[in-house]
């Protein structure tokens, strides 16, 4: 906590409390990662105006003699996008599950704002959340009233009954037709629906929030205490439903699922993006290959970074999740399935804070320009898959002219060293989300 206040003294000092506002800011002598080139660029400039990149050179850059162009000599450093997370859950990061299951909204979500701080602070720039009601925070972050990520909110994460998002006690079971809902359905953190009908009204309530993608469980999970991991949730016809729904919005339907099973039937009914799936075979593997579905996987393993478990079923779920991990990945390269990086960190402050150290845990499969492709440019592809329902239209995860300014400077070359990035504080000398700048320890 220490370190963090020292970094949003400086946040506050550079990005709110300037005398004079800044219109441009200027990146003088910097190497660029452009988010998909395998190299370095050699010395360059970079000028930033408003919230898009203008202009990219090797030659200098004439400074406004305005006085309003802010300039930052990069002294050889690496200029980069900022990460992506495709897999956050921002409202439940770090707060304690049972905390989370039953305290006020409001402790909640301003638990949350310290967290998106910290998140940004890190160098993610970019989150897609996969569930939880984030929708009062996005606006706040996107008002400049809380430091923060760009958030694509999913909204209630929709399961049926007994399904990985019905969080109920036993004791509130049976439910009656004027039984009320749930706190977890009540904070919109999830929404039980059964049947066509109810899917299709669930599924609309959070597009009509502002919803730029549908998460649905469509298998089992680790968290949840009542759904075996092996179990199937989901209908066809019920999975339709909220694939039609989003489709009429003009965006589409990602899935929580694990097992071959659940996630063909996810793929029948025309899901966009599978979740997790670290217990897929090679069947389904080709499957989603030859319906060029993505795939948003994390890297979970039984290490520091595994989310805590302290009841023996649940541990034995994590544990199998973890041991398809090798595989998973492996399947993903061997069919060119379209990979996506995530965290999926819940409930875990310790985890949090090693967000940039789970990204660099890729190079146990990938390249390290690999690894930074994909939470870069290859997560923003994913990202723009909500078509309409994008809520910050324009290019992210590029350094290029006329893309938006999401920027990190790095002191030295991740493409080399990427073990750079486990350590944001330290080696994230600049942060800069829709070109203002909310760190720079320079």
């Amino acid at each position: 906590m220490k370190r963090l206040a020292t970094v949003v003294a400086v946040l506050g000092g550079l990005a709110w409390g300037q005398e004079a506002p800044v219109k441009a800011v200027l990146f003088q002598n910097v190497r660029i990662f452009d988010g998909k080139s395998g190299a370095l660029s050699g010395a360059s400039n970079v000028l930033v105006r408003g919230n898009v990149i203008e202009k990219i050179s090797t030659v200098p850059i004439a400074v406004d003699r305005s006085g309003t162009t802010q300039v930052i000599e990069g002294g050889g450093r690496t200029l980069m996008p900022g990460l992506i997370d495709a897999h956050a859950h921002i409202m439940i990061t770090t707060i304690p599950m049972a905390l989370a299951m039953t305290t006020d909204l409001g402790y909640v979500e301003l638990r949350a704002g310290r967290d998106a701080t910290e998140m940004l602070l890190r160098g993610f720039t970019t989150i897609r959340d996969m569930g939880g009601p984030s929708f009062g925070l996005k606006r706040a972050i996107d008002e400049g009233i809380v430091a923060g990520p760009r958030i694509y909110p999913s909204g209630a994460m929709i399961s049926q009954t007994s399904g990985h998002g019905d969080f109920r006690l036993l004791s509130e079971l049976p439910r009656e037709p004027n039984s009320q809902l749930s706190y977890t359905e009540r904070i919109g953190l999830a929404a039980i629906a059964d049947g066509v009908d109810l899917v299709l009204v669930r599924t609309r309530e959070q597009l009509m929030r502002g919803a730029s993608q549908i998460k649905v469980m469509a298998g089992g999970g680790v968290s949840s205490a009542y759904d075996p991991l092996d179990s199937t949730q989901y209908s066809e016809a019920e999975m339709r439903a909220a694939v039609g729904a989003a489709e009429d919005w003009g965006t589409y339907v990602a899935v929580h699922a694990y097992t071959p099973r659940a996630i063909q039937r996810a793929l029948t009914a025309g899901v966009k993006c599978i979740e997790h799936g670290q217990l897929a075979d090679e069947a389904t593997a080709k499957q989603m290959a030859e319906k060029g579905v993505w795939w948003s996987l994390q890297p979970f393993l039984s290490d520091e970074d595994a989310n805590p478990k302290s009841d023996p079923v649940g541990k034995a779920k994590q544990e199998e999740v973890s041991r398809g991990t090798e595989q998973a990945y492996g399947l993903a390269k061997k069919y060119h399935i379209k990979t996506a990086f995530g965290t999926d960190t819940l409930f875990s402050a310790k985890a949090a804070a090693r967000q940039g150290a789970q990204l660099a845990k890729l190079t146990r499969w990938y390249t390290p320009a690999q690894v930074l492709r994909m939470a870069t440019s290859e997560n923003a592809e994913l990202l723009a898959m909500a078509g309409p329902r994008n809520p910050y239209p324009g290019k992210l995860g590029v350094v290029e002219e006329g893309a938006l300014a999401d920027l990190l400077l790095v002191d030295g070359d991740p493409l080399t060293n990427i073990q750079l990035i486990e350590d944001p504080v330290k080696n994230f000398v600049m942060v800069m989300k829709d070109g203002k700048v909310y760190k720079n320890t320079l």
